[in-house]
């Protein structure tokens, strides 16, 4: 019996950035397999937010390619690529701040659902929605919160909400950018036990990129590390720790 190996969801093969002749990433081949959070690390300036936008069709690249669940994505608009299964969170929360809670995982709910606009399906399609767009709240926690703006929330609510909206196009990939930027310390391991929920609960594939290693330890099945905008490597927590081209890259300038 021939025995198979992991599904790729995502890859990228020779993957590169340059603008006005400066390269921003360079050469990156990566496989990103169904079913596991795999982390990217790496300081500031690595190129990983970069990375993420040529993935999810914010930036075209200047060579190399990008094939999502078989099919070639390279210079597919971001919409394209939602509609195919994969989902992104930024950095920076993306909401309609003086929208209620439910209103904006709402939106982003019926947008995913579509269908007809006739009368009679008009009502169903808001009612499924709107079943929908709860489960999405409860799923992160913020059932109790859906009637306050947005506006209103604290920080960490806020990229809680964007998982929300996230979730209500039931996405086979979820990108998530560093989701504990500007977080508060208290409220940092509620996130990861939540991104560990969407992983293990949701049976959804992760990219993740984060520049904390204490943060990812016992969470991500793989490792990618950046620098300069290159991978330096791409293997277990454990392996990449004890990697020395990593660790030589690295001396003066911690993870």
């Amino acid at each position: 019996m021939t025995e198979t190996g992991p599904r790729t969801v995502l890859s990228t093969t020779s993957l590169g950035l340059r603008i006005r002749g400066v390269t921003i990433v360079d050469d990156v081949s990566l496989d990103v397999n169904e079913g596991e959070l795999l982390v990217i690390i790496g300081p500031n300036g690595a190129g990983k937010t970069t990375l993420f936008n040529l993935l999810s069709g914010v930036t075209r690249p200047t060579s190399g390619k990008v094939v999502f669940r078989g099919d070639d994505i390279t210079t597919a608009p971001p919409y394209v690529r939602a509609r195919r299964g994969m989902g992104r969170t930024f950095q920076t929360s993306t909401i309609f701040a003086e929208l209620s809670t439910l209103e904006n995982v709402r939106l982003a709910a019926q947008a995913h659902l579509g269908g007809s606009d006739h009368i009679w399906a008009l009502a169903d399609r808001q009612q499924a929605a709107l079943e929908r767009a709860r489960a999405a709240l409860a799923s992160v926690g913020l059932e109790t919160r859906e009637r306050a703006k947005a506006a209103s929330l604290s920080h960490g609510e806020k990229r809680k909400l964007d998982l929300a909206i996230l979730l209500c196009g039931d996405p086979r990939l979820v990108l998530l950018d560093e989701p504990t930027a500007g977080i508060a310390v208290e409220d940092v391991p509620e996130m990861m036990t939540l991104i560990r929920h969407i992983h293990r609960d949701q049976n959804k594939t992760v990219l993740m990129v984060e520049h904390r290693m204490d943060l990812i330890m016992g969470l991500a099945d793989r490792m990618a590390v950046m620098h300069h905008g290159s991978l330096l490597a791409v293997d277990t927590p454990e392996r990449i720790i004890a990697n020395e081209i990593v660790q030589s890259a690295y001396l003066g300038d911690p993870l």
